[in-house]
């Protein structure tokens, strides 16, 4: 049994419902009626691409154990046949086999524990608290952050995102707080109270399990500051400590059909049903942790990726959470935080603005970002050599990351799907089987000058190549992600090749990158995708290129400045190799 004071039940105004396409006026209708339709590629070629795409970045135990799934998947008549021929008939009755899915089927309907199978974690940089005041005191600042953001929600001020000039949806900023999921029999809803006539005012506290009623707003409306929150924090500490309490919450990651019964059953109980209501209504959800058990440093980013994901099980922090919650932030003892979210009321990017503003607002100085002139040159070289400018500096990255690390990583470079009705954009792999044997020749002096040259071109050409291919919507990711969503919807099992550890690694972009071409003499900088990642962004100009990169000061890793030191000493040789070999006049 849940225990809360009871309070006052605001009846939800209305269901949320999946964000509508904006009309488009009539003058723009012929010109989106006009562009082609996002095509489905054919199945043996985007398999043989992501088994290409795995070869450099996971050990060859793993590529095998893949390989063989793979090849399990689209046997003739199997499940990879039948999920291709779903995503052709699909892709024939619909605008765009992709766009409208996940705001229907693949989130509501979808019977699967959320826990894992959909509900994305993400690891935040890891605290240092020194004691219990440590942490208290982060979560508070952390919730400042998160109200200050909702500020911008509430007062509609949030900056309006614009891609190409023309502005974007920003209706799923305003359904991730103050919503959660709710269980049913065959689908579930999302409920939201922020538009209610009485708008939550309160957060929900777990903690050994129990949960809290946090107010976090004075009768005036003005919200507790951090120190007010750490007192009120402190007291929820202190009336918790009991580590005997049953785990309610864990009710929570079951299959939909047995949570939805089960909780049928709860909310018979009056206090049950106060408690989970508000629950519901709270703006969002801080789990206090206790801590991980101790792992050696290399398996510990893998643990907290789990904390966040999952909870670690019955034994651990699976019962102090609400994984119907839309938001749910975590402040572990040992300084692991992070946060899991529901993903039916939103795509990552608000959650991860959100993130963002929440990082800057108690965590400024964690980011650490260099940002850099290269002046030697700009794209004006590589196109004397007739090598893409793009292509070039992305294998220059290659080099700096391997001369680094000794390893290729999962990199991520956006490819624009815009010239197809409603398309979005897919994946460029810089990391390559082409590039990893360039960057592994580059240094070895066993391999000829010419060969160098050669790798080097090689390279360019191929990561030129698939970057023409994703444009052409020919890349493999969103395909493999359709095929995942069409398991989904048919209900089937989740197919290995999605379960693999493989596909995780591939997912996990170390180098996440973006050249952002402006006529401008700027830059641009984000963050990195993953804590133990950089984020870079370049624009070449024509005689010199301008580069942010990025990086966790948290993470030990990981170094901005020394790899932007890498990225202009690999340019460097490039060049140099290029030079001394020039091309035979044609």
């Amino acid at each position: 049994m849940l225990a809360f004071a009871a309070r006052t039940v605001v009846k939800p105004l209305g269901f949320l419902r999946p964000s509508s396409l904006m009309n488009v006026s009539s003058r723009f209708k012929a010109h989106q009626d006009s562009l082609p339709r996002l095509p489905v590629p054919a199945l043996h070629q985007s398999l043989d691409l992501y088994l290409k795409a795995l070869q450099p970045i996971v050990s060859e135990e793993e590529w095998a154990q893949t390989k063989q799934l793979v090849e399990e998947f689209q046997t003739a008549g199997g499940v990879g046949e039948r999920l291709q021929k779903g995503l052709e008939r699909r892709a024939r009755k619909t605008e765009n086999w992709l766009s409208e899915w996940w705001l229907k089927t693949a989130y509501l309907q979808y019977r699967q524990p959320l826990v894992i199978y959909s509900s994305p974690g993400v690891a935040l940089p890891k605290q240092d608290f020194v004691d219990l005041q440590g942490q208290l005191r982060f979560a508070a600042k952390f919730i400042e952050g998160v109200l200050d953001f909702k500020a911008m929600v509430d007062n509609e001020t949030l900056p309006v995102e614009y891609l190409g000039g023309k502005p974007l949806c920003m209706n799923q900023y305003y359904q991730i707080l103050s919503s959660c999921r709710v269980p049913g029999p065959k689908q579930d809803t999302v409920i939201s109270f922020s538009k209610t006539k009485k708008p939550p005012m309160h957060i929900t506290v777990v903690h050994n399990y129990q949960f809290f009623e946090l107010d976090v707003y004075h009768s005036d409306g003005t919200p507790l500051t951090s120190d007010q929150i750490f007192v009120q924090l402190e007291k929820i500490w202190n009336s918790s400590l009991q580590t005997n309490k049953e785990p309610v919450g864990i009710l929570t990651s079951n299959h939909r059909n047995s949570w939805a019964k089960a909780y049928n059953t709860l909310i018979k109980d009056k206090v049950n049903r106060e408690s989970v209501r508000s629950i519901q209504k709270s703006i969002f959800t801080l789990c206090l942790d206790a801590p991980m058990p101790r792992v050696s440093d290399d398996v510990y980013r893998s643990h907290v990726a789990g904390q966040m994901l999952h909870g670690g099980g019955g034994k651990l922090n699976s019962g102090n959470r609400w994984f119907d919650k839309t938001l749910q932030f975590i402040v572990a003892e040992d300084g692991s935080c992070g946060l899991v979210y529901e993903h039916a009321a939103a795509e990552g990017p608000p959650i991860i603005a959100l993130v963002d503003h929440v990082i800057e607002f108690t965590m400024i100085q964690d980011l650490d970002i260099m940002v850099m002139v290269f002046h030697h040159f700009g794209k004006d070289f590589p196109k004397a050599e007739k090598l893409s400018p793009d292509a070039f500096v992305q294998m220059a990255l290659q080099l700096a990351y391997y001369r680094i690390y000794k390893q290729a990583c999962a990199t991520y470079e956006s490819a624009s799907l815009r010239m197809f009705h409603l398309g979005r954009t897919d994946t460029i792999r810089s990391a390559s089987v082409d590039s990893l044997a360039f960057v592994k020749a580059m240094d070895d002096p066993s391999v000829s000058e010419h060969q160098k040259v050669e790798l080097l071109r090689k390279a360019v050409q191929a990561h030129r190549a698939y970057a023409d291919q994703a444009i052409r919507g020919e890349a493999f990711d969103r395909h493999l992600l359709g095929l995942k969503l069409q398991a989904i919807e048919d209900l089937v099992s989740m197919p290995d090749i999605f379960m693999d550890t493989s596909y995780a690694v591939a997912m996990h972009f170390n180098l996440s990158t973006s050249q952002v071409p402006a006529k401008t003499d700027c830059v641009m900088f984000f963050g990195p995708v993953v804590p133990d990642g950089y984020g870079v962004c370049y624009n070449p100009m024509e005689a010199h290129i301008n580069f942010s990169v990025s990086a966790y000061n948290s993470c030990a890793e990981t170094n901005a400045a020394r790899l932007a030191h890498y990225l202009e000493k690999a340019l460097l040789d490039m060049r140099a190799l290029l030079q001394n070999h020039p091309r035979a006049k044609l």
